[in-house]
């Protein structure tokens, strides 16, 4: 009886050679555009304590609720692979003591992340990001700086046709009373949200906004909306983003819908959606925000911070560029005289010489 047939587990993929070279190339790229902003490269470990992602990202969220991969080690503890890289970026700036050097602290990071998610077109439970972490500043231009840095690495991947859509949360503080507000207003309408929503209307009723569920997307076009309740400094902090980005020549959308997927956003948030087809039923390519409250939640001093991710594989996706191949080697071919030796060594002298070469082998 034959083995059974081994293949990459569901949601997983192998990345093949001529993938593996345009990988290559959109990370040469990457590090160009992100260098020339001052970021510099950095990297967290593939697991984290499973309470790094309690904490920072929030229990309440899908990703927290049903999407970790979370195990214990043979001591009992419990981690997790990572599902996002802001929370890790923000544990190692606490850890290090990044408070102390000059701020804000700048950096990118490229690498895989695992989300048990539905597999779908363009999304997957083993995926590539790049994104970038900016903390020690509330500055508007961070916001601003952040995503014209989105934009251009989009723009040097190929992926032309995107809408960038921008909205503000506000501050923890100050958008209490816009939440209880949102809170009476779901309440009134219980009867038409999904369960789900409805489980989640007193710890995070925001998410309600994201919602695919065709009742609550109806009850969710008359809701309040957060935007019309911004206090006059978030309010006016938003104005600034925004006249940035007029200035740069960045054409955007406000939504105040958008409220992302993840706790720990305040003030500015963003999303850059593709018009590509090949990226399914979900459009977007990257996106991000402000955190002002992150470090402090983790342990570290009161530390404003801005950032965004943005899907390696969905880049390649909606991008329009050949990514150049590898170059053509030399190829060093072995008559019937059997002269393999004197083949081998041309071909290591060629190598040594800096040639792209191989030999006959077969």
């Amino acid at each position: 009886m034959a083995a059974a047939k081994l293949q990459a587990p569901r949601g997983t993929f192998d990345v093949l050679p001529e993938e593996a070279l345009k990988r290559r190339e959109l990370y040469r790229r990457t590090w160009a555009v992100l260098g020339r902003g001052g970021y510099r490269p950095f990297d967290s470990p593939a697991f984290e304590d499973t309470e790094l992602f309690k904490r920072g990202v929030g229990e309440s969220t899908d990703i927290v609720r049903k999407e970790m991969f979370t195990f214990e080690d043979q001591g009992g503890r419990s981690l997790t692979l990572r599902p996002e890289g802001t929370a890790p970026v923000c544990r190692a700036y606490v850890e290090h003591g990044m408070h102390k050097l000059p701020q804000p602290v700048k950096v990118w990071y490229w690498g895989p992340f695992f989300r048990h998610e539905r597999a779908q077109a363009g999304r997957y439970r083993q995926f590539s990001q790049v994104g970038i972490e900016a903390l020690g500043s509330d500055d508007p231009s961070l916001d601003a700086e952040s995503i014209l840095l989105l934009a251009e690495l989009l723009e040097a991947a190929g992926v032309r046709e995107t809408t960038l859509k921008l909205s503000s949360l506000g501050t923890r503080d100050s958008r209490e009373a816009y939440l209880a507000q949102l809170r009476r207003y779901l309440r009134e309408h219980e009867g038409d949200l999904s369960e789900d929503v409805r489980a989640r209307v007193e710890q995070n009723p925001l998410r309600a906004f994201d919602a695919g569920h065709e009742g609550t997307r109806a009850v969710m076009a008359g809701a309040p909306q957060l935007l019309d309740g911004l206090s006059a400094e978030d309010a006016e902090h938003f104005a600034e983003v925004r006249e940035l980005l007029d200035d740069a020549g960045v054409s955007y959308e406000v939504d105040p819908t958008l409220v992302r997927g993840l706790d720990y956003y305040t003030r500015t948030v963003f999303e850059f959606e593709s018009e590509s087809e090949r990226l399914g039923a979900q459009s977007g390519v990257g996106g991000g925000g402000r955190y002002d409250g992150l470090v402090e939640e983790l342990g570290g001093p009161p530390t404003p911070g801005v950032g965004w991710a943005a899907g390696i594989e969905r880049i390649l996706l909606a991008s329009e560029t050949r990514f150049p191949g590898a170059p053509r080697p030399v190829f060093v071919a072995i008559d019937e005289s059997g002269t393999r030796r004197a083949a081998f060594g041309l071909v290591t002298a060629l190598r040594e010489a800096g040639i792209r070469s191989e030999v006959e082998q077969a």
